[in-house]
């Protein structure tokens, strides 16, 4: 067994060992398309998804030379049509490119690959000819093993996301995947199949892409994989009962992404070191790699900082991904920006709807701590005015309070939308957006004997008190729907009951404008609860 050719199956024993959750629905995924036109895969998806895992996984599983029945018996996989027809019957090329760039270098890695991958197919098959060509050496070791391969290629564009590759590194990566890849004649004479896997997709750039024989499921577009990617509704939920942790915490935490015909898909990093670790955090990796949020928050671009001003304010916005090139360095517009945001897991994308929106509290967390050092004037000014509009609600200024919702409503919402039950909480989640350094934000919470709209909850650090806002429309039909009426409604259902157990000082925050009013002017009343 070696590091590059046929690694065999230790590494997924260990994982085995521990708490696995069983993701093996992608083996049959990957069978149905051995030796077909489809055989080339590249499932593009945010960073701590399994995709590493599951490239373990795929080597245990097709690796010749080692018994992994073992450890796939008791799976899903053992149940499909295809199982003993594939079970260790392949060569296995397993290319780590993360791992091999901080082994060697940028400038090295092709050599390096090259060397060590001879180096082992020389040693497991001594008889095979010598040839400097790997294409042509991975021939002749099917030749010489009357096996074909399986390729299995994890962070394909950890060069591609590297600040420091060049574009003459990024061109003779490409070609050493096209002489692979690209070839009809070798390519099926050496590869049953091939699974690459990354964030980004594969780059569009011409006459340059390389690899365009792949077959592409991103978190876009996730196809046949939508669901063997990440951890499904049904997946944490098993994991909450065993566990005994709280599914609505989990869901407020770690789901948002939404994929169509499988629904939401969690990161399975996150929810795994939650449940560990009994904690519920952020777990996104801290990282001053390429994929850093605020380095792309502060890219120039028309429209940029009032988009993620709404996104903050929990917003969904239209996204249109399909002029993107799958390039970190070539960002010619938002659409651009919030593409390539999404694929790396800080948006998620509705495929129906073509919007885009923060998925939980993990990455608001992420947007949160990166809010403040944005270089855009717009949005500079939105902070500016979010954190007085904070401090002018704790020190009871009510007039200023319904000045400033009555311009984000105005500034934020048309007139077609102005007076939906959607648009008022918006008003306000857009108008409290930075509440982060100070608030927890907790939307249609059970109190008395009813749910509060939006509360924002204290951190345990902060000295600003707690806040129950309700925002009314104010019509002929309704002339108990004033700012007092929204007063009254919080009292009489007793929203605040909920909250003494965590803050003594809590404000009830009643606001309402006149729906018939051409101006539309908001009143606010605020009140201390005494409960």
């Amino acid at each position: 067994m070696g590091i590059y050719i046929n690694p065999g199956n230790e590494s997924f024993r260990v994982m085995r060992n521990g708490k696995y959750v069983d993701k093996s629905g992608l083996i049959g995924a990957i069978n149905h398309s051995i030796e077909l036109p489809n055989k080339l895969s590249c499932i593009s998806r945010p960073r701590r998804f399994g995709k590493s895992y599951a490239a373990q996984m795929l080597c245990a599983y097709y690796c010749v030379g080692c018994n992994s029945a073992p450890l796939f018996d008791d799976l899903e996989i053992a149940k499909h049509e295809t199982y003993k027809e594939h079970l260790n019957q392949y060569n296995v090329l397993a290319l780590d490119i993360a791992d091999i760039i901080g082994k060697s270098s940028l400038d090295d890695m092709l050599s390096f690959i090259t060397q060590r991958v001879s180096e082992e197919i020389y040693k497991i098959y001594p008889e095979v000819e010598h040839t400097e060509a790997l294409a042509d050496l991975l021939n002749n070791a099917v030749e010489a093993s009357g096996r074909k391969f399986i390729a299995i290629i994890d962070e394909w564009d950890a060069p591609m996301r590297d600040k420091k590759t060049s574009d003459d590194i990024q061109y003779k990566y490409l070609q050493f995947l096209r002489s692979l890849f690209k070839s009809i004649t070798i390519t099926n004479k050496v590869f049953a199949a091939a699974y690459m896997t990354g964030i980004l997709p594969i780059k569009k750039d011409g006459s340059q892409s390389a690899i365009s024989e792949f077959w592409e499921y991103t978190i876009l577009e996730p196809g046949p994989f939508a669901m063997h990617v990440g951890f499904t509704e049904d997946e944490v939920q098993n994991l909450c009962n065993e566990f005994h942790v709280d599914l609505n915490k989990m869901k407020f935490w770690y789901d948002g992404y939404k994929i169509k015909d499988v629904g939401s898909v969690y990161n399975p990093n996150s929810v795994m070191r939650a449940i560990q670790l009994n904690k519920f955090q952020s777990y996104w990796p801290a990282t001053s790699d390429p994929t850093s949020l605020l380095e792309y928050l502060n890219l120039d671009k028309k429209g940029l900082g009032k988009t993620l001003v709404e996104l903050m304010g929990g917003k969904e916005v239209p996204l249109n991904p399909r002029q993107f090139r799958n390039d970190p360095s070539s960002l010619n517009s938002e659409d651009d920006v919030l593409t390539l945001l999404t694929h790396y897991g800080y948006l998620s994308y509705d495929e129906e709807r073509e919007t885009v929106r923060i998925p939980n509290e993990e990455i608001r967390i992420e947007y949160a701590d990166s809010i403040h050092y944005v270089t855009h004037i717009e949005t500079i000014k939105r902070v500016k005015r979010s954190v007085q509009l904070m401090q002018d609600t704790a020190d009871m200024r009510a007039d200023a309070v319904a000045a400033e919702l009555q311009k984000v409503h105005t500034e934020e919402y048309n007139p077609r939308h102005y007076n939906n039950e959607q648009s008022l909480r918006g008003t306000i989640k857009l108008a409290y957006f930075a509440y982060k350094d100070e608030y927890l934000q907790l939307e249609e919470l059970a109190g008395g004997t009813g749910y509060a709209d939006i509360v924002y909850l204290p951190k345990r650090n902060s000295d600003y008190p707690a806040l129950v806002i309700e925002l009314k429309a104010l019509d002929k039909s309704h002339p108990l729907n004033d700012a007092e009426g929204a007063i009254a409604q919080i009292k009489k259902r007793n929203y605040p009951d909920i909250l003494k157990n965590y803050t003594e000082e809590i404000l009830l925050v009643g606001i309402s404008y006149d729906k018939d009013d051409p101006d539309k002017k908001h009143t606010c009343v605020i009140e201390s609860w005494q409960g």
